[in-house]
């Protein structure tokens, strides 16, 4: 996909733009400034110019009566500071005039006398230089252009470094957060930002690995502790002679040898060591027997039989198809209200109750082990879901959790084609 044109909001597109931004507003500014420091420069040498060219007309005239270099005597263009200056000192003005080639200028005059005599004023014309600041800000113009199209490419080609770099960690993070531990970055190169980040994530997930290895190895060191000594129990419960007492014993360690399994089964799924058995079977029969299991009341609905009469049949694993839509019917049950609605349609099993539906942080989060969420759903350990969404994805399947718009906790368990 590195190949593949990112769209225009990627990091890659935003550092070109910034590149390019950055390079219109130096170009920008270098030429402001140019042009300023050039025009200013234009129009002193052009005041000194004008200065010592009254100072020479002005030598000439008083030694021989004439005028010399292109002095006027009050000429009739002389700008208006000038007419009648209040001493015989020399002075300039600038004059913004343009008249086809001549202008602007810059005036320079001085009297040749006393009060009343007439003003000797010399003009000098800045329009050649004037045109050649004007080709100076073309060529800078072009010169900027030129530079901007060289920056974008090595502006978006650099930062396509360095966003391959930081996708390649953004990928590894998303496989971790899906699940798959062993996943890492490596070595990305060099030594920035970006190497850190990359160096941080695979330790994030090196601890984090070790620490869910070190629960999971917990969890089934428990269970499988657990299972003699409950079996125990269940063997002392049945020489108990019988009574009340009896039964609610012998129920509380059926639930706690319940417990114990669905324990192991968890640390299983957790360890990837689950594999599905897959079999050719009528959806709908399985999903029938699966119910009758819990021995819970269920309505069951199974829609899509062939043309010939006969029941769609998925490839799948039926042990754990059942175990499954068995935890999906109890927790509709234990944690919702009747009816407890459950329909087949070609790959899908949907199973709906009709009470307060899933909390809020179970529908963001997904399910959690010891965790039954809202008070008003009632009680359990929690486990029946988290059991059903490790065996779906045994299975390859998806199992969505939803709430209906009129009420009641949906979930929907779609098998692969």
């Amino acid at each position: 996909m590195h190949g593949t044109l990112r769209p225009p909001r990627s990091l890659r597109w935003k550092i070109a733009a910034l590149a390019a931004a950055t390079a219109c507003l130096v170009a920008a500014a270098v030429g402001v400034l140019v042009h300023v420091w050039t025009a200013d420069d234009i129009r002193d040498r052009a005041r000194m110019r004008a200065f010592n060219a009254v100072y020479t007309a002005m030598e000439t005239y008083r030694r021989t009566g004439t005028l010399a270099g292109g002095a006027e005597l009050d000429p009739a263009d002389l700008p208006t500071a000038l007419r009648r200056p209040s001493d015989g000192e020399r002075h300039t003005a600038f004059d913004g005039r343009v008249q086809g080639n001549a202008g602007p200028s810059v005036w320079a005059a001085q009297r040749t006398g006393g009060p009343g005599s007439p003003v000797l004023a010399v003009e000098v014309n800045m329009g050649p230089e004037l045109y050649d600041l004007r080709r100076l800000d073309m060529s800078m113009a072009v010169a900027s252009l030129v530079a901007l199209a060289a920056a974008v490419p090595l502006a978006a080609y650099g930062a396509g470094l360095l966003g391959r770099r930081l996708r390649r960690v953004s990928e590894t993070a998303g496989r971790i957060s899906a699940g798959d531990l062993d996943a890492r970055t490596g070595p990305v190169g060099g030594r920035d930002e970006v190497a850190d980040i990359a160096a941080t994530v695979d330790l994030m997930a090196d601890s984090l690995g070790r620490r869910l290895r070190t629960e999971r190895r917990f969890t089934a060191d428990v269970a499988h502790e657990l299972r003699t000594p409950v079996g125990g129990l269940l063997a002392a419960a049945d020489l108990l002679p019988a009574g009340e007492t009896e039964d609610l014993l012998r129920a509380r360690v059926r639930d706690l040898r319940g417990l114990v399994e669905d324990l192991l089964e968890i640390s299983r799924l957790d360890a990837g060591a689950e594999r599905p058995v897959s079999a050719r079977v009528p959806l709908g029969a399985v999903v029938r027997e699966a119910v009758e299991r819990t021995g819970l009341d269920a309505q069951i609905t199974v829609a899509g039989a062939t043309a010939t009469g006969a029941p769609d049949t998925v490839e799948t694993d039926p042990r754990r198809l059942e175990r499954i839509v068995g935890n999906l019917v109890v927790n509709a049950h234990r944690h919702g209200a009747a009816p407890v609605e459950v329909a087949v349609d070609g790959r899908t099993v949907v199973v709906r109750d009709h009470g307060p539906g899933f909390p809020a942080d179970l529908l963001r989060e997904g399910p959690r082990r010891f965790h039954t969420g809202a008070a008003e759903r009632g009680s359990g350990h929690g486990l029946g879901l988290t059991i059903a969404v490790g065996q779906a994805r045994v299975l390859g399947a998806e199992l969505r959790l939803a709430n209906a718009p009129d009420g009641g906790a949906v979930a929907t368990l779609r098998l692969p084609g």
